[in-house]
């Protein structure tokens, strides 16, 4: 570099340049996202929060589905066709907006979506893709049962064959979309092992209870699903896979996409923050002055900004066609821990005031607990990864 080059000014929003990685195309797909997550709702986040309703999810899946945003990573049956980091940056601005809305998108894209997408037959791919990609349909995802969580392969549920009919028998449990959903990906064992099966909710024995009593992803729904004696015909089932690596490879792609989403939350909680340390004043000056609040916001800077650029760079490595489930636990793991830690050290620098609904950081927070939780736990991302770098299995 010349002595007469001038370096660009720095960016507190962008203190590593990470803006400089993305192409135009890439920009455009944040910038529509984020726009539309600042209108439709951060007005109303709170509300919906505090209530623990989402009251107009059918309506906001239709507006997600006009900008693209649902399937987004898949080709065909009227989606995006986007790239691997244009949907991650989508996760990230929804996730800014509130976990609530990410998983909304999430389940109804990676996995209900992706899983008729991949493993579906192609009359299974145009009954239901169109209408999901469009949010005229929404769909959700069973696997986890009251039971069995982590350990899938212990799923109960139950799918016989009867003559040229399959009759399912089970329940799933903390079902995201499931009271909404117009179509559920039901996972199940069989004589056969472990089938997927595209499940009308409107097919006499299936419902979808709604779970309430919730202190965390207030402002989304989640369900149990019923199964009792639900009669489905042979062209229900997923035709393209059997096992777990049915379910798990759906669960992978899902927790990409959460790699990004924490870290909106994250950013949004630092921007809060930093926000207030400007403004705060006590002992006569911004508390933003005082070296314990910039030792914070620094170290907070540091997880947020290190977490955004892993996720960039595994999307890369999805685009490219290289990303390892293992890749994807370490980011899912990294990146949601310390989200939770942002969110934490945001509400010591707000005070009293970080646990009003008035500042995101708390609900962020709570809502992070969930997103934890669910998609693999810490201690089996830990495992996976301890698989990985012994060689040995660790899970029993």
């Amino acid at each position: 570099m010349s002595a007469s080059s001038k370096l660009p000014p720095f960016d507190p929003a962008d203190p590593l340049g990470i803006d400089d990685l993305l192409e135009p195309e890439d920009l455009a797909v944040r910038d529509t996202v984020r726009s539309w997550a600042a209108d439709r709702v951060l007005p109303h986040i709170a509300e919906w929060y505090e209530s623990g309703e989402l009251p107009a999810v059918r309506e906001l899946a239709r507006e997600l589905g006009s900008i693209g945003a649902l399937g987004m990573s898949l080709t065909g049956y009227g989606c995006a066709g986007a790239t691997a980091v244009q949907y991650g940056l989508a996760c990230l601005e929804l996730e800014a907006a509130d976990s609530g809305i990410r998983s909304l998108v999430s389940v109804q894209g990676s996995l209900a979506m992706y899983a008729i997408w991949k493993f579906g037959s192609e009359e299974q791919k145009q009954r239901w893709l169109p209408g999901m990609a469009a949010g005229e349909t929404i769909g959700c995802f069973g696997l986890t049962e009251p039971d069995h969580g982590s350990d899938p392969a212990g799923m109960r549920t139950y799918a016989k064959r009867d003559g040229s009919d399959w009759v399912l028998n089970g329940r799933k449990m903390w079902i995201t979309n499931g009271s909404v959903a117009g179509v559920a990906v039901v996972w199940a064992q069989t004589d056969d092992g472990i089938r997927g099966f595209a499940v009308p909710t409107d097919a006499p024995g299936f419902s979808a209870p709604e779970i309430r009593h919730k202190w965390s992803l207030r402002a989304s729904v989640t369900s149990e699903l019923v199964m009792d004696e639900v009669r489905l015909p042979q062209d229900a089932v997923l035709p393209g896979v059997t096992g777990l690596k049915g379910p798990l490879s759906c669960l992978s792609h899902a927790r990409y996409g959460i790699v990004w989403g924490a870290m909106g939350a994250a950013r949004s909680s630092f921007e809060a923050a930093l926000d207030y340390a400007r403004t705060r004043e006590q002992f006569g000056k911004p508390i933003g002055g005082f070296q314990l609040t910039q030792a914070k916001l620094a170290d907070m800077a540091l997880e947020l900004h290190k977490g955004i650029l892993l996720a960039h760079h595994l999307g890369r490595r999805m685009d490219a066609g290289t990303l390892r489930p293992e890749q994807v636990s370490f980011g899912k793991l990294n990146n949601v821990r310390e989200a939770i830690e942002i969110c934490r050290t945001a509400r010591t620098i707000l005070g009293a005031n970080g646990i009003s609904l008035e500042y995101p950081v708390m609900r962020h927070a709570t809502n992070l607990e969930s997103v934890l939780t669910y998609e693999g736990t810490v201690e089996m991302h830990q495992l996976v990864l301890g698989k990985a770098l012994t060689g040995l299995d660790a899970f029993r």
